[in-house]
């Protein structure tokens, strides 16, 4: 028994040292995860729904329509209980910002009990009429998955973020049918880098998980497919002057939830109660239109198809921020992509009725500007241009306005950033001295080669040398480690003064520096990146590496120690500008 265990772990480390078999597994893994995952949270906010509409009708008939009022607010009272006595504040809110905290706080560290609380809260809000997504909360699930999965493993934080972002990833393709926008929101706001050693990981988690939400019953198409073309390229001038104004949109909402949240914190009165008050606010506001009630797809549907009037849609506009503002504000659990895709389906929709009424079918149907508009609220508000260009590309299945949908994105998003440097998922952690930008620090590194920073002139030992002759060479000089070289200049291994310390009192006085040197060696190439070589050392207490010849790596070429990596960052810190977008 004991024989068959020894080899079953020597298969397991075998198959961990493979980092490509590895994290093809790991991939699959939480791939299937997300994807159940998204199928159980859907499922859940269709029942929650029902119970809450359909009984509350039953219940609460002698009230007759009115009895609207009160489920967001019986809705927001449960899940503030549910989230102040399981003690998981972090699943209040949008979701993204707390994924990513984790990530950039806590190498990707999140506790288990996160996914199952926000799972029950995000459904139960959403369920009773809460004016947020599924967005938000799906992708904390997948976060959590892959964190919880990570941490299991004992892994680097290097790999766990991958696993967060893997999980996020197949939180989006599944529950909105977009496995590219997955990929690149996992990329470009979670991790806040476009491309990592591992993106192709990533990749298969989001199509696995697409792949399940399909084979599950339900229905994870958010909208049916559009065929809005462009007639003429003139009309692109009016989709920059939709862009800007969807900025102008997205920055009114961050500003008047950003009050909301600061009135309601003002509030004396225990968190739990908070969500029960703004769930009035967001009931008495549903009176006006159901659609401005939970995510409000089908709100945006008709948006799509041009079957709202411009009044109306102005309504609906002004009336969302506000009861988003409200769910959000007062501690209720949800994502602002639903309401940012509502925002921006409105105002594009009313964007193109006057454009038509003032040059009739000369550009394209209000439709096309309500579509464009979803993308550009979006861009402007997460400051993720690649992510809402191509998750409302894939959730619509329209390429052909392409052209006035890059248009649109890209000048809100230009302009937003103008307006505030933070994004929504990125300023209330800002205004607590939070810093959510983490890919600085990763992508100064992966400009820096080892060959700029290696020492070449460094002394080494020979493998003969006595350990009494190595120990009077440490005192005399101020090295803590040397590379050991035979007659012929091949490496032959590293000893360092813990190795002489550890050694020296017990060994024989006739111990030379091949009877402790370390031999397996963990090396550097001369062009390699330091982000790379750290990656690699990250779970050593490693201080001097070896940077050898790809072609021989016995070859000694120079030696790199980790002050010359901090000092190599820090001059290319110093020299890095942020990017405006």
């Amino acid at each position: 028994m004991g024989i068959k265990r020894l080899r079953l772990n020597n298969i397991g480390e075998r198959f961990r040292s493979s980092e490509f078999a590895f994290g093809i597994f790991l991939s699959v893994v939480i791939g299937i995860a997300s994807g159940v995952g998204a199928f159980v949270f859907q499922w859940l906010i269709v029942s929650f729904q029902k119970l809450f509409f359909d009984g509350g009708a039953r219940i609460l008939a002698f009230m007759g329509h009115y009895y609207i009022i009160l489920l967001p607010a019986i809705g927001g009272v449960i899940l503030g209980l549910i989230i102040h006595f399981s003690g998981t504040r972090e699943a209040k809110g949008h979701g993204v910002p707390e994924v990513m905290e984790a990530v950039t706080l806590r190498g990707g560290r999140i506790r288990s009990r996160v996914a199952v609380v926000k799972t029950f809260a995000s459904a139960i809000c959403i369920g009773s009429g809460g004016s947020v997504g599924g967005e938000g909360p799906i992708i904390q699930i997948g976060a959590t998955i892959g964190s919880v999965l990570g941490q299991k493993l004992n892994l680097s934080s290097d790999w766990i973020k991958t696993l967060v972002a893997s999980g996020a990833a197949g939180g989006i393709s599944a529950v909105f049918n977009a496995p590219i926008a997955g990929t690149f929101f996992a990329h470009e706001v979670i991790l806040g880098r476009m491309f990592t050693r591992h993106f192709g990981f990533v990749v298969i988690s989001s199509v696995i998980a697409n792949a399940v939400a399909h084979a599950l019953p339900g229905e994870f198409e958010a909208f049916n497919p559009l065929n809005y073309e462009l007639a003429t390229n003139w009309g692109l001038i009016l989709f920059f002057l939709l862009g800007a104004g969807c900025a102008l949109v997205a920055f009114i909402f961050m500003s008047v939830l950003d009050k909301t949240e600061g009135i309601f914190d003002k509030v004396k009165l225990p968190d739990y109660i908070k969500p029960g008050l703004g769930g009035i606010a967001v009931g008495v506001i549903g009176l006006y239109n159901l659609h401005l009630l939970g995510t409000g797809y089908d709100g945006i549907e008709q948006a799509l198809l041009g079957k709202i009037g411009i009044a109306t849609l102005g309504g609906l506009l002004v009336f969302k921020i506000l009861a988003t503002s409200f769910t959000l504000g007062s501690g209720g659990s949800g994502g602002v992509f639903a309401p940012s895709l509502f925002l921006g389906v409105m105002f594009g929709g009313a964007f193109g009725d006057l454009a038509n009424r003032v040059l009739p079918t000369f550009i394209a149907p209000s439709g096309a500007f309500a579509m464009v508009g979803m993308a550009a609220v979006f861009a402007a508000m997460a400051h993720a241009p690649i992510t809402a260009i191509l998750i409302v590309t894939e959730m619509t299945r329209n390429y052909a306005i392409i052209l006035p949908l890059m248009m649109a994105v890209v000048v809100s998003t230009f302009i937003s950033v103008k307006l505030n440097p933070e994004s929504i998922y990125t300023a209330k952690h800002m205004r607590r001295g939070i810093n959510l930008h983490p890919h600085e620090e990763v992508d100064v590194l992966e400009k820096v080669i080892a060959a700029d920073v290696m020492a070449c002139d460094f002394p080494s030992v020979a493998p003969e040398m006595k350990l009494t002759e190595l120990a009077d060479l440490f005192s005399r000089k101020k090295y803590h480690g040397y590379p050991v070289i035979d007659k012929d200049g091949n490496l032959k291994g590293v000893v360092t003064l813990a190795d002489i310390e550890a050694r020296l009192a017990t060994a024989d006085k006739d111990y030379i520096v091949a009877d402790i040197a370390t031999k397996n060696l963990i090396t550097a190439y001369p062009d390699e990146s330091l982000h790379d070589i750290l990656h690699n050392v990250e779970a050593s207490e490693i201080g001097l590496i070896p940077v050898v010849d790809r072609e021989n790596p016995a070859k000694l070429i120079g030696i790199l120690r980790r002050h010359d990596i901090i000092r190599a960052y820090a001059r290319a810190r110093a020299q890095t500008q942020p990017d405006i977008i």
